[in-house]
């Protein structure tokens, strides 16, 4: 028989879930549940205001901000290269 879990664990859970960037698999890891557990707690408070709407967005704004650092790292890295490949033609 599995562990219970309150309900307010199960909102937090979600809620991380959604708003904290991790992906399931980490969430569930560092909670202790099984991924499988947690998507069903998704699942299941996806449609409730678990979440606030204002969460959601600023959860979509970091995710943005993320990608948007990852490519710029990838720029710049690609730069630091090609520098030192130009600088190393020098006679």
């Amino acid at each position: 028989m599995g562990t219970g879990r309150t309900d307010e664990f199960r909102k937090d859970a979600v809620r991380i879930a959604l708003t904290s960037g991790l992906s399931r698999r980490q969430v569930a890891d560092d909670l202790g549940v099984g991924l499988s557990t947690l998507n069903k707690w998704v699942t299941a408070h996806r449609d409730t205001d678990v979440v606030s709407v204002e969460d959601r967005e600023l959860a979509r704004e970091n995710e943005r901000l993320r990608r948007e650092i990852r490519i710029l790292k990838e720029e710049r890295d690609i730069l630091k290269k090609a520098t030192q490949f130009f600088a190393s033609l020098k006679p």
